[in-house]
């Protein structure tokens, strides 16, 4: 290799930068639909609505999540999506 390729190789950088994006995920936190039961995600559930996080579409069946505009037709997937989303954007904040 000739001392100009030496400069322009990129690979080690490109791989620490993939080591550190896979430790960050790691480091994320979880929420699996084991967490949350069918009685805490109703009681999680009526409070995003009383909160006008969470809007039933009238004579669908579903439930809409405003801030990420995700649709639903499960209370339990409903609650574990907002968890996780929650978690998500809390880790965002404290980088910033």
């Amino acid at each position: 290799m000739t001392d100009l390729d030496i400069l322009d190789d990129s690979v080690d950088d490109h791989e620490r930068l993939e080591a550190e994006l896979v430790a960050q995920d790691r480091d994320a936190p979880r929420v699996s639909m084991a967490d949350i039961d069918e009685t805490l995600a109703r009681k999680l559930v009526s409070d995003l609505v009383d909160d006008g996080v969470v809007m039933a579409v009238a004579g669908q069946r579903v439930l809409v999540h405003e801030p990420s505009g995700e649709a639903f037709d499960s209370i339990r997937q409903l609650a574990v999506f907002h968890r996780g989303w929650s978690a998500g954007r809390d880790a965002g904040m404290e980088d910033e």
